[in-house]
């Protein structure tokens, strides 16, 4: 998302939210520096964003400078361990300078929330960007990838990965189908998911909701546990200011209009009810109960902090 160096997320910071009988735990990889805003939201200018109150100090600075992140969220449910989504990786040879290269303490931090590797049962991947693929393959010599998760289903929407196989790609996002998305496949651990307007279930509890626009294939995460229920953006929501003026689109959206469309939508059916938002790079507190402003047809987000794991 950025040119600029990449920031060590905290390395105590797991932070989980109980919904229902689930656990959600967001597993940090990097903060963004300052200078992403303007590059991904360009509309999000500083002027703008401080006339909006209540992104500060969480989610924007006094100045109006925009605060995010790069995490997964580690869901247990049902018996299952399940991975929303996979950050950007470490070792990885990659354009943008903030992502080339990286060495963090990402899988020590998912051990840390009780998913060491080999016990995750599920990937799923909201869509094929590079800052949401990384981790699903690691290192198994000179050039080449493995499954980071030996023994998970790693699922993705047909429509996403359709788009990606026909799309006009610049080397640097065939790099990352190289390292990231092929060896998932030729393992034949890919598997590729029909989602209906009404959503696909995917494991009891699970359902894939279809938010296109960001990408054609792109996925929101529906979990409902006990009468409690979540959703995880995707990016379908880069930053809570999307909440305030939804037609601010991303830099990097394939369709704006049908974005801004989606976002809308997800907002209008979530706002007033009690399903926590889990935001793919919202910063601390990260979730939050979705919230009308007036009638206007904004919203703002109604933060909700996670538990911090306790320490000996």
């Amino acid at each position: 998302m950025s040119s600029l160096p990449h920031t060590p997320a905290s390395p105590d910071s797991s932070p989980r939210w109980n919904v229902g009988d689930a656990v959600v735990h967001r597993v940090d990889e990097l903060v963004l520096p300052p200078e992403t805003g303007p590059w991904l939201i360009p509309a999000a200018t500083p002027d703008l964003v401080t006339q909006i109150p209540w992104l500060t100090p969480a989610f924007a600075d006094p100045r109006g400078a925009l605060h995010l992140a790069v995490h997964s969220f580690a869901v247990e449910t049902g018996g299952l361990r399940v991975l929303v989504d996979t950050g950007i990786g470490n070792g990885k040879s990659r354009a943008n300078p903030a992502w080339d290269n990286l060495d963090t303490p990402y899988l020590d931090r998912l051990a840390a929330a009780g998913f060491p590797p080999e016990s995750v049962d599920m990937v799923i991947l909201t869509h094929l960007h590079t800052d949401h693929v990384g981790w699903n393959t690691r290192p198994s010599g000179p050039g080449r990838w493995e499954p980071t998760f030996p023994h998970a289903r790693y699922l993705v929407s047909r429509t996403e990965a359709d788009y990606w196989s026909s799309a006009d790609m610049d080397a640097s996002r065939r790099q990352m189908l190289s390292d990231s998305v092929h060896p998932v496949r030729e393992s034949g651990q890919l598997e590729l998911i029909d989602v209906p307007a009404d959503g696909a279930d995917v494991a009891p509890g699970l359902r894939l909701l279809p938010t296109p626009g960001h990408t054609p294939g792109q996925v929101a995460v529906h979990l409902h546990s006990a009468g409690h229920s979540a959703v995880i953006t995707g990016d379908c929501i880069h930053h809570p200011v999307q909440m305030a003026r939804p037609a601010l689109c991303s830099s990097v959206d394939v369709d704006p209009a049908q974005a801004a469309r989606t976002r809308r939508s997800l907002l209008a059916r979530l706002a007033g009810t009690d399903t926590l938002l889990l935001g793919s790079h919202f910063a601390p507190p990260t979730a939050g109960f979705v919230r009308s402003e007036g009638d206007s047809g904004t919203y703002r987000l109604s933060p909700v902090p996670g538990e911090r794991p306790r320490t000996a």
